[in-house]
């Protein structure tokens, strides 16, 4: 598949589905709850510019919220992961040199840059996600543990998808 557009349009109506039709029926006693639609904003080009990653990650935030009627939370916290984004890409490629086309990907980045990119950005996603549900502190550290297990949970999910889906760099 060569046109990127097509690709991402076929990603986010993919990782949607997953997401509304698997991943929103798994709850384990309603502490782990994960969310891997958010690899579709992890994985755009590092060339994709900033405005396309923000409204984009808004767009999959409303798409997934519509399915799972939580008025907005879902954008919020996508919206967050687009914004940080950027930034977290330049704290961890200080020293690298990104070319155009590359993909934040275990096949173009290595597997240790890659956990600790998608680590970073999934544990805000779930630490806005999460404390918009609650909406209340007196819960605080009952949140926090559901943040980090979820966290855990989620990230091994993408990191064990990237590994099944992409091919290994030769």
């Amino acid at each position: 598949m060569s046109n990127p557009v097509v690709k991402n349009i076929i990603r986010f109506i993919l990782l949607v589905l997953l997401q509304v039709l698997v991943f929103n029926n798994i709850q384990i006693n309603g502490y782990i709850n994960p969310y891997y639609y958010v690899l579709f904003i992890l994985i755009l080009p590092f060339d994709t510019p900033k405005w396309l990653i923000l409204f984009s990650g808004f767009f999959l935030g409303l798409t997934i919220d519509f399915f799972s009627h939580t008025i907005g939370m879902h954008a919020a916290a996508t919206t967050l992961v687009a914004f940080l984004r950027p930034g977290t890409i330049r704290l961890l490629s200080a020293n690298r040199e990104l070319e155009p086309g590359m993909e934040p990907s275990i096949r173009d980045m290595g597997f240790s840059w890659f956990f600790m990119y998608t680590l970073i950005l999934v544990f805000f996603h779930h630490l806005l996600l999460f404390f918009l549900e609650v909406f209340r502190f007196n819960e605080f550290f009952q949140t926090l543990g559901r943040v980090i297990i979820s966290t855990a949970v989620s990230v091994a999910l993408i990191v064990i998808g990237e590994y099944v889906v992409r091919k290994r760099k030769k």
